[in-house]
């Protein structure tokens, strides 16, 4: 839905060029623009009169070349204002204003003749910015060694940090000022398997941050394609931030080739937190490409349970030897278990799933090839068309679609890139005659090809590739272990979720995910795509499982359901068992009755760290869903529900932590009672450590 576009263009003298202010609809927002005395690019940020970003210099290092940084001079300057909307085919918002102002600077290398433009977009919520190489005589093919893009902070904030590591992000987040980022205070013995920490002064964005006069500042990307996942490069004693990416085998960053655009900046800049994950997503999705795909019809959004929690808890394995599975091994000792994905277990989801409403069920370990591969670089390993003996794939087909349920297929790839990419359009034929609508991907372990990083531009190329190869043959993809996402599923909607970041999985086997954990998410991995985090465990005590472990979920089982509204994906899984949701039935329904798309979404509470409430009306209906969730501290809280229609009277369903409820000393205690509410009431919440409550609100008719 387009509703207007205005666009003003403007040739200024060459004298008048070299510095410029680009403002925000609301003029509370400043870029300036301006060429130092040597000829470089540089930029800074205001936010309401304040120095958010001082002058930053902007260039790149080229191989073989001169390099683009400075003997500039500007030769024109246009300038844009957008005033548009459009409708997600799955998302938060039934539909997402695009408000902004535009300045492109052309740029002329004086000494090379090369040109180079910066585009600066200035929304209310903050600003973005790339680099444009049109198609010219002197810059053709072209190899980056370095883009040297400077973020020049005013001051030693608080901040959200992930270690620089180019083949995950599966670390918990570390609070401290900038000053205080040091890798010496990251566990590394956290569970994760591939650890690839590029410098120790490199963090990875989006990196969320604080100053001392509350506001609230967050540097990311948007649009990332053909080029690698940009990284941050820091100085504590300056606090100047640089742009920092992964290098392939032999040591170059990008090949590219003009005319060429470079993924967008961003730095969201706001005073209310509300602001960073309510309108930072929408941003990060204006700076996109809009859909690709002409019929969308065929993308829905999905609510799936499956056979993979088990193998996490240690109740079955990956493979038929036994030996594969996350807990199996106690001590010196190997325990062997039986497979998981047999079709008898299949179908015991399948049934559960239909039972209570669930599009899809989910199997791991479903083919050939699980036995050895972990650790090892195996070239060969799936070929993602082979079922295991025990997984009879044309009966389970059969019966899952006379029972109404989709499968979801898995293809693990075992960071084999080459390998799955050469056996697409096979394992496709068997998705499309099995009816499969989706599939879950994985990249565990290193790259093989040998030398290239998730985080890599090869990598980045080859998840946009598969999600556009899959879109062709109407499927659906759910990436784990990828590069995290920059809203490319604006461009591909079928992108409709990935992990890259510390899923629910390592409550399971690790000391798992701190109870601040989820309060951060929305302010960091949740700002460039939905998120696949597995949430609705409810056995949160792995000693149950007699596995040897005494690990746990770091949350009360009200915040499990919570986190269906709070962490927003189109893609939800009911991660825990069968039996552990017939256990607690009553709880289990909030599960069964949570939409996962959405006509609109209010963000009511937020504090990176600390809490966030939100509130979502499932789409093409009035009912309404909360979610609150609170770090490792207790929390009273009292939100109106104005976002309810007028002179209509609801039923609102709360699940809550139980009085005596804590997420070590007594996680499982909840309770759940019944009010009428309309748009005029107030509710008092009272949230546990790690705790959260999770509301339902259906109209009465």
């Amino acid at each position: 839905m387009k509703k207007l576009t205005t666009t003003i263009f403007t040739l200024l003298a060459i004298g008048a060029l070299n510095a410029q202010t680009i403002e925000s609809p609301s003029k509370q927002v400043k870029v300036n623009f301006e060429l130092t005395g040597n000829g470089q690019p540089s930029y800074s940020v205001i936010y309401k009169g304040k120095e958010i970003v001082k002058p930053s210099t902007l260039g790149f290092v080229l191989k073989d070349a001169e390099a683009l940084e400075n003997g500039f001079t500007v030769t024109n300057y246009t300038t844009k204002s957008v005033n548009d909307a459009w409708q997600p085919v799955l998302g938060e918002y039934k539909e997402i204003k695009d408000i902004h102002n535009e300045g492109t600077f052309q740029l002329t290398q004086t000494s090379t003749n090369r040109n180079v433009n910066v585009t600066f977009r200035v929304f209310d919520e903050g600003v973005a910015f790339r680099y444009e190489f049109p198609k010219q005589q002197n810059l053709n093919y072209f190899i980056v060694k370095e883009e040297k893009t400077q973020f020049n902070l005013t001051g030693d904030h608080q901040t959200f940090w992930l270690p620089g590591d180019f083949d995950t992000q599966e670390y918990t987040y570390i609070e401290s000022k900038i000053s205080g980022i040091d890798h010496s205070k990251i566990d590394m013995n956290n569970g994760i398997g591939v650890k690839s920490i590029g410098k120790p002064n490199s963090v990875q964005t989006p990196l969320q941050m604080k100053t001392a006069d509350n506001i609230y500042l967050n540097i990311f990307e948007a649009a990332v394609v053909n080029y690698p996942v940009m990284h941050l490069e820091f100085d504590k004693n300056t606090y100047q931030f640089k742009s920092h990416s992964a290098n392939n085998a032999i040591g170059d960053m990008a090949y590219l080739q003009a005319p060429f655009n470079t993924p967008w900046r961003t730095i969201m800049v706001s005073d209310d937190a509300r602001d960073i994950v309510g309108k930072g997503p929408q941003m990060i999705l204006n700076l996109n490409e809009p859909s690709k795909i002409e019929d969308t019809s065929w993308i829905k959004p999905m609510k799936y349970v499956g056979i993979w929690w088990e193998m996490h808890v240690g109740k079955s394995t990956w493979d038929r030897q036994g030996t594969q599975n996350a807990q199996n091994q106690v001590g010196q000792e190997v325990i062997k278990f039986p497979h998981g994905a047999t079709t008898e277990n299949t179908k015991r989801y399948i049934d559960f799933a239909a039972k209570h409403g669930f599009d899809g069920v989910l199997v791991e370990g479903w083919n050939e090839g699980w036995e050895d591969w972990y650790g090892n670089w195996k070239e060969d390993v799936f070929d993602f068309t082979t079922p295991y003996a025990d997984f009879d794939i044309k009966e389970i087909s059969d019966y899952a679609k006379s029972k109404g349920v989709k499968m979801i297929m898995h293809h693990e790839t075992s960071g084999s890139v080459a390998n799955y990419e050469r056996r697409f359009d096979r394992a496709m034929e068997v998705m499309k005659q099995y009816e499969y609508p989706a599939v879950k991907t994985g990249y565990v372990g290193r790259i093989i090809p040998r030398g290239e990083f998730h985080d890599g531009q090869t990598m980045v190329n080859h998840f946009n590739w598969t999600v556009e190869r899959f879109a062709e043959n109407k499927i659906l993809v759910n990436t784990h272990e990828s590069s995290r996402p920059s809203g490319y599923h604006r461009t591909y909607p079928n992108y409709i979720a990935a992990e890259a970041t510390r899923g629910n999985e390592f409550n399971a086997w690790s000391y798992g995910n701190p109870p601040a954990h989820e309060t951060i998410l929305p302010f960091t991995r949740s700002l460039g795509g939905p998120i696949d985090y597995t949430p609705g465990i409810f056995e949160t005590e792995m000693k149950v499982y007699n596995v040897g472990r005494d690990t746990k979920v770091h949350t009360t089982l009200a915040k499990q359901l919570a986190l269906y509204v709070t962490l927003y994906s189109p893609l939800q899984m009911a991660a825990d068992l069968p039996e552990n949701y017939e256990k607690y039935a009553d709880a289990f329904q909030f599960i069964k009755d949570v939409a996962v798309d959405w006509d609109d979404s209010k963000y009511l509470e937020a504090e990176p760290g600390d809490y966030l409430t939100v509130a979502r009306q499932a789409k093409g209906t009035e009912n309404w869903f909360v979610g609150a969730i609170t770090d490792e501290k207790a929390r009273q809280t009292e939100i109106k529900l104005d976002f309810l229609a007028p002179g209509v009277t609801y039923e609102a369903t709360i699940y809550q932590d139980a009085k005596n409820a804590h997420w070590d000393k007594n996680p499982k205690a909840y309770d759940i009672k019944k009010l009428k509410v309309n748009s005029k009431s107030k509710l008092k919440l009272n949230l546990a450590a790690s705790g959260g409550t999770a509301i339902s609100i259906f109209p009465i008719k």
